[in-house]
């Protein structure tokens, strides 16, 4: 076992864990004997099981099963003839997923290239009409950019719009008695002046890919960490925890991230910043390592276990709560705790309070990111055509690009077992 794997075994024991607490004979042969027996079925089995190990055991006993647990949660587990119902999951905290997604991370391969080259799906969901007639759709775009990390390089993103359709099956009959209507006048939470909300027609159908390309500005600020930076800036970021925090914390002025006037806790607002360094910019493997590490350590970040992302992939959620003007809502990081990276980002809406989303059911998706490759990349995009570069500019050396899947219904509060409405049928148009 290495080092870094020990350092997270004894980041993620709490201090009542004292290994030389005192403790009476009954109960250390008593611990003891569930710590065996917990560790074997740990072993044997792929679900997860939280062992609580409250007492005095020897510091052999308490390492031995704590290293089964983080070990199966840093490799993924393995198979098991065990009938499933005999041991049933149950979620881990978020300290030790997060510290297991740092230990992830520290062992990926510390490369740059040329260019930042990021492919992701976004989703939005949006309130069509009011009241009875009124639904909720979604509307997905596919975004890939290229971020230049050399002298005169140019900004490059490629962005296809791939459909919207009623979020869920009510949405979906709601959606049907309108007359099914191929554009979506959806609206949006924003006022003109002091007039009504402002709307914006989306259509059902995919659009074309269109590509640009501009020059830096602004000094190739392009990322943000509570202010502006650079690639250069983003490459040399504290790879301590608490270093890394003191970092972030000299721009925290109170309030939130897009309003100034929305008061923020400093913990929220650290959530919401570092999940974007993790998600969004290319810092170096220990740099994203400390920033798990830094997570960890947050007040209000909670575990929601074992998920799968809009694409489907699997993998482990944490999130925290934000008090909003429209309600308590929900930001979650899914992440693929194996190799320290991130799935998805997610906002949900879970007490709503007032505006257009008053009428949506808890646990209703606001917006959706979900990460298809974060790579360095050395070829340079050129632009030879209307519809997007030609061949496949920028392609990953690790992340090959792929046609995006269907859009399908997988909305989070989506019944298991019952599947969509045999209408609308759109589907994703592939990538050139």
């Amino acid at each position: 076992m290495n080092r870094d794997l020990m350092r997270t075994l004894a980041e993620a024991r709490p201090s009542e864990l004292n290994p030389d607490a005192p403790v009476d004979a009954a109960t250390r042969a008593g611990e003891l004997s569930r710590a065996m027996a917990a560790t074997s079925a740990e072993h044997t089995a792929p679900s997860r099981r939280r062992s609580r190990l409250g007492w005095g055991l020897g510091a052999a006993a308490v390492t031995a099963a704590a290293a089964v647990a983080v070990a199966a949660t840093v490799s993924g587990g393995g198979t098991s003839d065990r009938p499933e119902g005999d041991h049933p999951p149950v979620a881990l905290d978020a300290k030790t997923v997060l510290l297991s997604a740092a230990h992830g991370a520290s062992g990926q391969p510390d490369t740059t290239g040329d260019y930042w080259h990021q492919v992701a799906v976004e989703r939005g969901y949006f309130q069509v009409g009011k009241g009875a007639s009124g639904y909720v759709v979604a509307s997905s775009t596919r975004t890939e950019g290229w971020t230049p990390n050399v002298k005169g390089g140019r900004f490059w993103s490629r962005e296809q719009h791939l459909g919207a359709r009623p979020a869920t099956p009510a949405d979906a009959a709601a959606w049907r008695r309108q007359g099914s209507p191929s554009t979506f006048m959806t609206v949006l939470p924003v006022r003109v002046a002091k007039g009504p909300l402002k709307e914006m027609p989306v259509k059902a159908a995919p659009g074309k890919t269109r590509t640009t390309r501009s020059a830096p500005v602004g000094g190739q600020k392009v990322f943000w960490l509570g202010r502006n930076v650079t690639v250069k800036e983003v490459l040399a970021l504290p790879t301590d925890p608490s270093r890394l925090k003191a970092s972030l914390l000299r721009w925290y002025d109170g309030h939130d991230t897009e309003a100034p006037d929305v008061p923020m806790a400093r913990d929220t607002w650290l959530f919401q910043v570092t999940a974007g360094l993790i998600t969004d910019m290319p810092v170096r493997p220990a740099v994203r390592a400390a920033a798990f590490r830094m997570l960890a350590g947050l007040h209000g970040v909670r575990s929601l276990g074992a998920v799968k992302d809009p694409e489907g992939r699997p993998g482990v959620a944490v999130a925290t709560v934000e008090h909003t003007p429209i309600g308590d809502q929900e930001r979650r990081l899914v992440i693929d705790q194996k190799r320290g990276a991130a799935l998805s980002s997610q906002i949900i809406l879970l007490k709503p309070k007032n505006g257009i989303r008053a009428t949506w059911r808890p646990g209703s998706p606001i917006t959706t990111t979900t990460y298809l490759a974060s790579d360095w990349t050395t070829p340079t995009p050129t632009d030879h055509n209307a519809n997007g570069p030609a061949g496949r500019p920028g392609r990953s050396r690790s992340a090959p690009l792929e046609p995006p899947a269907p859009f399908a219904f997988n909305a989070p509060w989506s019944r298991p077992g019952k599947g969509p409405p045999p209408t609308p049928t759109f589907r994703a148009a592939a990538s050139p």
